[in-house]
């Protein structure tokens, strides 16, 4: 079944402001929501300039993933989500990748991003390593600081 899934699933960026409210609305519902966070605290000051994919299985949101620039050298992923029920099928890794591939076309040489402790494992599995302890989450989970250096082939 894992390999059926993943093949069924489409991956795209938002394409209007429904589609935007749609995705935005995922993500706080896995992320944020869960926590007592209200969903005015999702967004920080790099969405607007930031590059979205979203997954969609039967037209609905399943996954999401976000990538900003915070310099020309260092790619920042944030807000990797994938609903609950489609978990350990492959999604979260492609997301992961097309948000690497977007990032290596950019031609930054790094990538960080701030992963919650339980799943370290998912990035350590796709060559992150865990850098430091991170304490700016507003969240109340433990994060660390998780980077990846990328090299012209």
């Amino acid at each position: 079944m894992k390999n059926h899934l993943i093949n069924k699933v489409k991956f795209r960026s938002p394409k209007n402001q429904k589609e935007f409210d749609e995705y935005d609305f995922f993500r706080w519902k896995v992320l944020r929501e869960p926590l007592g966070k209200t969903i005015e605290t999702l967004k920080d000051k790099f969405d607007k300039d930031s590059f979205h994919i979203m997954g969609l299985y039967n037209k609905v949101i399943i996954a999401s993933g976000r990538v900003h620039f915070n310099n020309d050298n260092e790619a920042q992923i944030r807000y990797m989500a994938v609903d609950k029920a489609f978990r350990a099928q492959g999604i979260g890794k492609e997301v992961l990748k097309i948000l690497e591939k977007y990032i290596k076309k950019n031609n930054a040489k790094k990538i960080i991003l701030n992963a919650r402790n339980d799943v370290i494992e998912f990035y350590k599995n796709s060559n992150y390593l865990a850098v430091e302890e991170y304490l700016g989450s507003d969240t109340g989970i433990p994060h660390t600081r998780m980077e990846k250096k990328l090299f012209k082939k």
